[in-house]
């Protein structure tokens, strides 16, 4: 559907460079992490573990200073060591003491004696940091991690038989510093350890799941939303007569800020990805970190400004029709310049304050709304290129969660997504931290690829049923729409039935969203036409729904 625009005023709305937003869904596609939790959703049983092949659990840390409780922290239990009780009433309370050295990764002269021992991360493998713990006489072992993540905690090397006996956890950095802190000021730290069954219902999950169809559904529709075409029809009429051509010239206009994606361009895309993404694996590093945040901060900036100015000119039309002359960026709406300072801020903010237990608010906020700037300047033309694009992406994500681990001794795409060792994680995410949960702590997190991809298909179907006129029930948009919600889903049921290990969503997006396209299309005898639509044109016979 076509916006109206007034031929004596630019169109208020016009897409930032489709240029630059190619570029970042290049960068996301990089960065497709399936939601993943890394933690257990099952129950286990509670014994010794000799070896290497527990599963994570998330834990709960009760703890009192001098007496006093203090609020509950949450901890990833190890991959090796003991595991702990589910029940409170089984738990047992201890004291806490550093290590000394504080690394844990030598012979230590601190008395640990039937205590948790508190050291930090670096220097040595956390094996070592246990052994050294547990030879110390340390009952478990609390290990402080350098940032806010929930890291988890595997064996390294050939150590498939291990003696470590004790708990091993791990806490954040901001929960350690405070017991390192209460501890060296001369204060007495109890903590008491246990993993709580987890509940099946999953409600970060939950909210992930609303958002992701959320931003699908809206993207397809922006051009609905922000329309102003039937509310003020004697505007129209008002409009001036004596340019016939400009309406013309408008829509060349914007089409020329959309990028039409191909069949090549699709192949060439992935294979990309898996080169730059193998690339980030190898090379990552806290600068190259930080300059991906600068590039989500300007994207997502002009993201949410297009996003912001569309929905203010579609609420109050005069708003986006002042505009002024600017060297170099020629003429732009006052509208425009008034929000990109906010949306400017709101980037910053974020970027500064990462490490917050509130970022994630900012970073999904920014995150929506470039996403659904990518979504309005890239788009499918027709069934060939999304089969090679979805298909692609198919095969990419499935063999850089599932199949890359044989070769590189670890999912590729989640160390990337994790920011490897630089200490920040990257932005092309969506995260919602587990705080709903009776675990609380750590994050679920869905990719931006797994919802721009099957968004491009989705937007592609809503263009589709507008340009044949197809009704509801003929149209293919409210099966497709289903058909994500349903694919993702099935993404949360396959991250609980495979104990929280990270899943690729395009393992079952894409059968949802291409596959029930292609049935459709061939039960309705037009898959003919969806598959080349640029060059075919619609039967009489296609069926149009008033």
């Amino acid at each position: 559907m076509a916006l109206f625009l007034d031929s004596s005023f630019p169109n208020p709305t016009t897409r930032p460079s489709a240029l630059f937003y190619a570029a970042l869904l290049f960068l996301a596609s990089r960065i497709v992490l399936a939601a993943r939790d890394g933690v257990s959703h099952g129950e286990e049983t509670i014994s010794s573990s000799l070896g290497c092949n527990n599963t994570y659990q998330l834990v709960k840390v009760k703890n009192w200073i001098n007496g006093f409780e203090g609020p509950e922290v949450v901890g990833i239990s190890a991959r090796f060591g003991a595991t702990l009780p589910r029940y409170l009433s089984e738990a047992v309370k201890r004291q806490a003491m550093i290590t000394n050295p504080i690394a844990s990764c030598a012979r230590l002269s601190s008395k640990l004696a039937d205590s948790i021992a508190l050291a930090a991360r670096g220097v040595c493998d956390f094996t070592a940091k246990a052994k050294a713990a547990q030879s110390a006489g340390a009952a478990g072992l609390m290990v402080i991690n350098d940032d806010e993540e929930l890291n988890e905690m595997a064996c390294t090397g050939n150590e498939s038989a291990i003696s470590i006996t004790i708990p091993v956890i791990m806490i954040s950095k901001s929960a350690g510093d405070d017991f390192r802190t209460s501890i060296v000021h001369g204060g007495r730290l109890d903590v008491l350890l246990y993993s709580p069954i987890r509940p099946i219902v999953d409600f970060s999950a939950a909210y992930l799941w609303l958002i992701a169809v959320a931003t699908v559904l809206c993207a397809s529709l922006w051009s609905d939303i922000i329309s102003y075409e039937q509310v003020d029809e004697r505007y129209n009429q008002l409009t001036r007569k004596d340019q016939p051509n400009t309406g013309a010239n408008i829509k060349d206009e914007v089409e020329k800020e959309i990028v039409e994606i191909t069949t090549k361009g699709a192949i060439i895309f992935i294979v990309g990805a898996s080169v730059f993404l193998l690339l980030l694996y190898f090379f990552m590093s806290k600068w190259f970190t930080r300059l991906l945040i600068v590039l989500f901060c300007i994207g997502s900036t002009q993201g949410t400004q297009f996003v912001v100015v569309s929905l203010i000119s579609r609420m109050f039309r005069g708003c986006g029709k002042i505009t002024v002359e600017i060297p170099l960026l020629g003429e732009v709406t006052i509208l425009s310049i008034v929000v990109l300072p906010f949306c400017a801020a709101l980037a910053i903010v974020w970027a500064t304050h990462q490490q917050s237990n509130y970022a994630w608010i900012g970073q999904d906020i920014l995150g929506l709304c470039l996403m659904i700037t990518v979504l309005q300047t890239a788009q499918l033309p027709n069934i060939k290129v999304a089969s090679a694009l979805l298909v692609s992406a198919f095969l990419y994500d499935i063999f850089w969660v599932f199949i890359s681990p044989f070769i590189f001794k670890e999912s590729v795409m989640i160390a990337v997504a994790r920011g490897g060792n630089s200490g920040d994680s990257i932005p092309m995410l969506l995260r919602m931290p587990r705080f709903f949960l009776i675990h609380g702590g750590g994050y679920d997190m869905i990719g931006f690829g797994d919802i721009i991809f099957p968004g491009l298909l989705v937007a592609f179907s809503r263009r589709f049923d507008i340009i044949n006129k197809k009704g509801k029930l003929k149209g293919y948009f409210p099966w497709l729409a289903f058909g994500y919600a349903f694919g993702l889903f099935l993404t949360y049921l396959g991250l609980y039935l495979m104990n929280g290990h990270g899943q690729p969503a395009l393992l079952y997006l894409v059968p949802c969203t291409l596959g029930l396209t292609v049935i459709l299309g061939w039960k309705r005898g037009e898959l003919g036409f969806l598959w080349d639509h640029e060059t075919t044109k619609p039967s009489d016979s296609s069926g149009a729904e008033a």
